[in-house]
């Protein structure tokens, strides 16, 4: 926890005392809303510390690569796959007799 936290939160507790002894309405909105402030606090010390966006999207990048260079087998398997399929296709649709020719009528 750093300094500026705990300055915070012993204020917010003197804080909540003094609103406590005055008004307990206005002691639980000093409680809640100081609890608040604490945790933004808290939050914003250690705000720096995260890695930006840039950082991330570079870590995300390489692990999409060494995923597509791992996975680059399955993709060439499944292209030659397709391409028979596409060949069957084309070999079906030659040997099909054209439509609206009736070959019950010969």
């Amino acid at each position: 926890m750093s300094k500026r936290t705990g300055v915070a939160g012993a204020v917010w507790a003197l804080l909540s005392v003094l609103a406590f002894l005055v008004d307990p309405i206005l002691g639980a909105c000093v409680l809640v809303f100081g609890a608040i402030g604490v945790v933004v606090v808290q939050l914003a010390s250690t705000w720096d510390e995260h890695p930006d966006f840039e950082a991330r999207e570079l870590v995300r990048a390489r692990k999409r690569k060494q995923k597509w260079d791992r996975d680059a087998g399955k993709r060439e398997k499944d292209a030659a796959r397709y391409a028979a399929h596409q060949a069957r296709q084309a070999q079906k649709a030659r040997s099909a007799p054209e439509p609206g020719v009736d070959e019950r009528a010969s």
